[in-house]
């Protein structure tokens, strides 16, 4: 099937394949034991299909949608063997992928334009936000892009301290302020710095609060309108980051920070320690919002590029 030819480097699949270790071993395990003794997908095999899939954090909604899915093919082909299941399920999973994950991108890349090409980075402390901005800032460099900080997460010294440390680590030259200073006060001067400089992609780390949704929606829309007086209809992108190892927790931060702001993207970290793989799948298909970034290890080359292709090639293969 050409859907799943591959295209990432050999090195780069190795890392996913082992990224999805922890996830395709449990996800298979159960599947197993649901198709056990069977010869034919029937109820008691959709049920248990369903309780795998739930119990892998793909979420029940999205469940629901792959077994009615499945559910169809059955009563088209009237007889649908077990050992066929597997290729359907992964096959339908992609399809699902599909429809939100347009493209296949494989590289780190963003738009050639004339201003810098801003990304807000949003999420809740601890899920990796600093580090995937760290990771990013290294992979954009290593494109050849021109990349500049802003640590607008003042709420907290040890964000700043934190951002600090992977801007020397990725050399890229980082704006900030004392704590406690005014989060878009820091935005605004480094969108001024980065167009002085002529960077081609700034990333804004924002604080991660979810204790009150009206002030971190207040804050979120202020730190925008103060960037649109430097350059307008920024930022370009907002990057939601959630911890993958969360599971069914991961939903209900992408459903908090949904509600805030406009979210354009996102990126699930920390994949590679957890069974709990199969949230990409689901979080993708609620939100109707692309997965852009994985984090399948915690080495600076191991955050990836969010290839569908591969991803189902891994999972499944």
């Amino acid at each position: 099937m050409s859907f799943f030819k591959k295209i990432f480097s050999k090195e780069k699949k190795e890392t996913l394949d082992k990224g999805l270790e922890k996830t395709k071993s449990s996800f298979f395990d159960k599947f197993s034991k649901a198709v056990a003794g069977k010869s034919k997908v029937d109820d008691d095999v959709l049920d248990n299909l369903e309780e795998v899939l739930v119990s892998s954090d793909v979420g029940v909604d999205t469940t629901l949608k792959i077994i009615d899915r499945i559910e169809a093919r059955v009563a088209k082909d009237k007889y649908l063997g077990t050992t066929e299941l597997n290729a359907i399920l992964r096959e339908e999973i992609a399809n699902l992928l599909s429809e939100t994950n347009t493209g296949n991108a494989t590289e780190f890349e963003v738009p050639e334009q004339n201003t810098p090409y801003v990304i807000m980075v949003v999420g809740v402390n601890g899920v990796g936000k600093t580090t995937t901005i760290g990771k990013l800032a290294h992979h954009f460099t290593k494109a050849g892009k021109k990349v500049v900080l802003g640590a607008a997460d003042t709420f907290r010294a040890a964000a700043i301290e934190q951002l600090q440390v992977w801007a020397d680590r990725s050399n890229v030259p980082i704006i900030k302020q004392s704590m406690g200073s005014d989060p878009a006060s820091v935005a605004f001067d480094t969108l001024e710095s980065a167009v002085n400089q002529n960077a081609d992609v700034v990333i804004i780390d924002t604080a991660g609060r979810l204790h009150n949704k009206v002030n971190l929606m207040n804050e979120l829309t202020k730190i925008k309108r103060v960037m649109q007086k430097v350059i307008p209809n920024t930022p370009n992108e907002v990057l939601l980051v959630l911890d993958g190892s969360t599971g069914q927790n991961a939903f209900e931060q992408a459903k908090q920070f949904t509600a805030a702001t406009e979210v354009t993207s996102l990126a699930v970290t920390k994949l590679d320690g957890t069974a709990k793989g199969g949230v990409v799948i689901g979080i993708s298909d609620q939100f109707k919002i692309p997965v852009k970034y994985i984090g399948v290890g915690e080495g600076i080359d191991d955050l990836q590029v969010f290839n569908k292709i591969e991803f189902v090639d891994s999972f499944f293969n």
